[in-house]
């Protein structure tokens, strides 16, 4: 915490709003969206926020990759941060345990989006946390911010040209990282390729904690209608972005940027 306190407070400069928006009590699902490379500052960040509001008395557990899990000592310290594969029964476990569960159904292609996208969620149309929700009949409280992905410059994902590497059955696609091949500007590389470790650059982080969004229906047979599933996962997409784009207008950040995307649309 002393060191998490320290990149909050001198280096990323954090600031954060909407915490009354979250519960009180009860089981909750946090969703949010993954920002700058596999350093993710802004989920650090958000940890830290919530150990020193809440302390260990309200328990959380964040869902991260499987492969975290596989070298003993790589889990032994992800379990110490509350950290837990990205597996539906785990994190209905951690739910029905009275815990918040933190999720980024982005991964990869949302760490490493190009920096043209920073201001676009991008949840890769990953819905198990629609079903997940449904299931155990919790609300979802989105969390978004920016900065995090100014942290570094992304050029581009290379996903079209790693799938067609695939397809072609050519070695070289094995370095990507779920389709991903980023090339991106950053410490302590300069010019990095592929999905390589950063160090982020020193840019304030602004945090948002938005209104939870509930649904209409709950159940497993709610989280068995396609459907149904598939309009909840653009509602909770919808409502983050324009959490997102009002947060980018009230940062200063690009306001022609926002204005011309939501003429295009």
């Amino acid at each position: 915490m002393p060191l998490w306190e320290w990149f909050y407070r001198y280096y990323f400069r954090v600031t954060t709003d909407g915490w009354h928006n979250f519960p009180d009590w009860g089981s909750v699902l946090v969703v949010g969206s993954h920002n700058g490379g596999t350093a993710a500052p802004d989920m650090h960040m958000l940890f830290y926020d919530w150990f020193r509001r809440f302390g260990t008395q309200r328990p959380a557990y964040g869902l991260t990759f499987r492969e975290l899990f596989q070298s003993p000592r790589t889990a032994r310290q992800a379990a110490k941060i509350g950290a837990l594969p990205a597996e539906p029964r785990v994190a209905t476990a951690a739910l029905q345990r009275g815990a918040a569960v933190l999720v980024y159904p982005g991964g990869v292609e949302d760490l490493f989006r190009p920096h043209s996208q920073r201001h676009q969620i991008k949840l890769a149309g990953r819905k198990g946390f629609i079903k997940l929700a449904l299931r155990e009949g919790v609300p979802i409280v989105p969390i978004v911010s920016t900065g995090a992905h100014d942290t570094l410059i992304v050029l581009t994902d290379c996903q079209e040209q790693v799938k067609q590497l695939k397809e072609w059955g050519l070695p070289w696609s094995e370095w990507a990282w779920n389709n991903v091949f980023p090339i991106y500007l950053g410490l302590p590389w300069g010019l990095a390729l592929g999905p390589v470790p950063n160090l982020p650059l020193p840019i304030p982080i602004h945090t948002r904690v938005c209104a939870p969004v509930q649904f209409e229906r709950y159940g497993r047979k709610a989280a068995t209608d396609h459907r149904y599933v598939d309009a909840c996962y653009e509602k909770v997409r919808s409502h983050m972005q324009s959490s997102l784009d009002e947060l980018v207008i009230e940062q200063g950040r690009d306001h022609c940027f926002i204005e011309s995307r939501n003429s295009l649309s």
